[in-house]
């Protein structure tokens, strides 16, 4: 018996909003939770709708599966998946379309889960995709899930960081136009990713001593100068500050042939310096496990790497493997986070005049 509470005591409490209701949310969720062998693991709690999810299982005829719904007030189960209505009212699902309500019922289930979180009721977030376009409110006002939850939680500028296994690729800019980057990069964002992505990798993957790719921005990273002077003036000049630094940084990397001749897997993280430059590669290799990792914050938060998928909603054919990775990542990043800051905490704890007498003996 306390075995068994030890073990309960050392389980994850999982938050996890839904994303857009009329997407395939819903469904990666219930499919990854069927296997009940990820409840050892964690204990995920969904903000939505029991309505909802009652209406959306009809829909796609998923009869494996069921939620231990819970009252605001009531204590979730363990060894169950957990629903905590967070609306009441009926919404009809119009599945594989785009609609405003879609998109209020989205930002209600991640305000909820972002409430849970603040308050200490779970321990790290799981997001299931919105759509970009019809969560946009008075109330989000933001590209995406990254931006919101720096708002949230003072972040500041955070790292989307793409985890899949050993290959994690981080990027500087992230969902602005192509036509924004060159101007929006400098020397000191380029340093601030550098140094996100090291204490990253010490932190949360327990990486001791981290070696680092940086990419350049022209085709063959300007040719010194002749294809633009980005990478001459602001990308080597912060790589060589951050080796000089005693950190193992290397670059910039010509992109187009770092990863086509399997240069990366010499690097524990990448860094390239817009979104569609260090995403496509990603998503190619990552083969629908891709994880994508909010690096920066005070919390966990992780994704999975596709979008709501309209074309596959109510059809009962998406695939749950990236959101499952991305609650595996939750729990593994969230367990190294916390083991970090215990090792970091028991060290500074132990003062000069102690280590003194231990040495005198």
């Amino acid at each position: 018996m306390k075995n068994e509470q030890q073990s309960t005591l050392k389980k994850i409490r999982l938050g996890i909003s839904v994303g857009d209701i009329n997407g395939i949310g819903l469904e990666v969720i219930m499919k990854t939770f069927s296997d009940s062998r990820i409840l050892d693991l964690c204990t995920p709690i969904v903000y939505a709708s029991s309505k909802y999810a009652i209406a959306y299982q009809r829909a796609i005829d998923m009869k494996n599966f069921s939620f231990n719904f819970v009252r605001p007030s009531a204590k979730v189960v363990s060894n169950k998946a957990n629903l905590i209505n967070c609306w009441t009212e009926e919404v009809p699902l119009s599945l594989g379309q785009e609609t405003q309500e879609a998109g209020k019922y989205a930002l209600k289930s991640l305000n909820a889960a972002v409430k849970a979180l603040k308050n200490n009721e779970v321990d790290a977030l799981v997001t299931a995709p919105i759509n970009k376009h019809n969560i946009q409110s008075d109330e989000f006002k933001f590209p995406g899930h990254t931006e919101f939850l720096a708002n949230e939680f003072e972040g500041g500028d955070p790292l989307m960081f793409m985890v899949a296994g050993s290959l994690r690729i981080g990027v500087v800019t992230g969902h602005i136009p192509i036509a924004d980057v060159a101007s929006t990069i400098s020397e000191a964002k380029i340093s601030n990713k550098i140094n996100q992505i090291y204490h990253s990798l010490k932190q949360d993957f327990n990486i001791r001593n981290p070696k680092i790719a940086v990419l350049g921005l022209n085709p063959h990273s300007g040719d010194k100068g002749v294809i633009g002077k980005e990478d001459e003036e602001l990308i080597r000049p912060s790589v060589q500050k951050a080796f000089e630094s005693g950190k193992l940084v290397y670059g910039p990397y010509a992109a187009d042939g770092f990863f086509a001749s399997d240069t990366f897997t010499q690097f524990d993280a990448v860094l390239a310096m817009y979104h569609d430059q260090g995403l496509i590669p990603f998503k190619t290799l990552s083969f629908n496990r891709g994880v994508n990792y909010t690096a920066g914050l005070s919390i966990v938060r992780t994704s999975p790497d596709h979008g709501t998928a309209y074309d596959l909603a109510g059809k009962n054919q998406a695939q749950e493997s990236s959101f499952r990775e991305a609650v595996y990542a939750a729990c593994k990043l969230y367990k190294n986070r916390t083991e970090f800051t215990q090792l970091t905490e028991n060290r500074l704890s132990i003062s000069p005049k102690s280590t003194k007498k231990w040495h005198s003996k």
